[in-house]
């Protein structure tokens, strides 16, 4: 990633915690949240923004990185490490990321194009398998 990527990621999530999600709570119609994953080669964490839907007490994510043909980061730091901690409009949370079963892809990928036609287009373009990835609550609660 880019230097002037990274600088508007940070900008991002700089504003978002600042504003509990006032800034940065919603994109294209869809709620953000904050996704804090370890880096599978550096151990550092990281933070980034993801779009994402609310299935009860579950967060369903997806790993589009805009169409593009590689991986985001952070998938690739979730199936090194499932740990992860999310931030939603100021509230933290340690979750356990999980890979979501092709039935259930089918259904949710249906809620989210609904929601965000321009996800359509992503898996269209990129000729990999685009993953979504349930964020559920971690045993014990918050971060």
């Amino acid at each position: 990633m880019n230097w002037i990527a990274r600088f508007f990621i940070a900008l991002y999530v700089f504003l978002y915690r600042r504003t509990r999600g006032a800034i940065g709570g919603r994109l294209n119609g869809m709620p953000v949240l904050l996704l804090t994953t370890t880096g599978r080669k550096t151990g550092k964490r990281r933070t980034v923004p993801v779009m994402y839907l609310k299935e009860g007490v579950n967060y369903v994510v997806t790993a589009s990185n805009g169409g593009r043909e590689k991986h985001p980061a952070w998938w690739l730091n979730l199936k090194g490490n499932r740990q992860a901690t999310i931030g939603v409009e100021g509230v933290h949370q340690a979750v356990v990321a999980e890979p979501v079963s092709p039935e259930e892809k089918r259904r949710l990928r249906a809620q989210l194009v609904e929601k965000a036609p321009s996800f359509e287009g992503y898996q269209k373009r990129a000729s990999r398998e685009i993953p979504m990835v349930i964020l559920r609550p971690a045993a014990g609660g918050g971060a």
